[in-house]
């Protein structure tokens, strides 16, 4: 019973840091587009840290609660924040920057956190206070690593289409026509590989061992 209640405690936590920390990722996308020229994201009210803006069922709730039951790990994400490439200033390089602003934040957080861990800031506040900020590293950890696979709608096929030839058009016509089943194929099949890229992140940052 005391093990059932414990998991459950795992759960709900895990959940409600996983909720945040994707709204802070979807907010970090739009302001990176707003802060090239882009209001699109602004106009469609999603630089707000309102949950009710940012979630939807699948990704926020559904798909956390099959990969924390199925595979032992939680993931998800909230709606993508709306913006239109062609109002960015920097044309080039302008939407792998905002790509890449979702996985940045979520590496700052853990970063943060993680550091606070390292150096035994938490430890007189507390065993909850150091259990929290352990789920917080890990959680954006894993959102950060998830996010920079290089495979459609996620950012790293954003930052991937930027540096991709137009030689290599093709491999993003594949990606992109294929990506529903190519990604839940990787979450399901092939993410146990990432987990232990994870657990050396978390290692690094806390200097604690998963």
């Amino acid at each position: 019973m005391l093990e059932c209640a414990n998991m459950t405690t795992d759960f709900i936590f895990s959940i409600i840091i996983l909720i945040f920390s994707v709204i802070i990722h979807e907010v970090s996308h739009g302001y990176a587009a707003y802060l090239q020229g882009d209001n699109t994201a602004k106009y469609a009210g999603r630089l707000t840290l309102n949950p009710l803006k940012h979630l939807e069922w699948f990704g926020s709730f559904l798909l956390p609660v099959m990969s924390y039951f199925l595979g032992g790990f939680i993931i998800g994400w909230a709606k993508p924040v709306p913006f239109n490439p062609y109002n960015l200033r920097n044309q080039r390089w302008g939407e792998a920057i905002v790509a890449a602003a979702g996985p940045f934040i979520n590496i700052c957080l853990a970063v943060f956190f993680g550091l606070l861990l390292r150096f035994g800031v938490l430890a007189s506040a507390g065993d909850g206070f150091v259990y929290v900020a352990t789920i917080i590293v890990f959680i954006n950890l894993v959102l950060a690593t998830f996010n920079l696979v290089p495979i459609p709608p996620l950012d790293g096929s954003k930052i991937l289409f930027s540096v991709l030839p137009y030689s290599m058009q093709n491999v993003r016509n594949f990606l992109e026509r294929n990506s529903i089943f190519i990604l839940i194929f990787f979450i399901f099949f092939l993410w146990q590989f990432i987990l232990p890229l994870v657990g050396l992140e978390f290692h690094l940052v806390t200097g604690l061992v998963l």
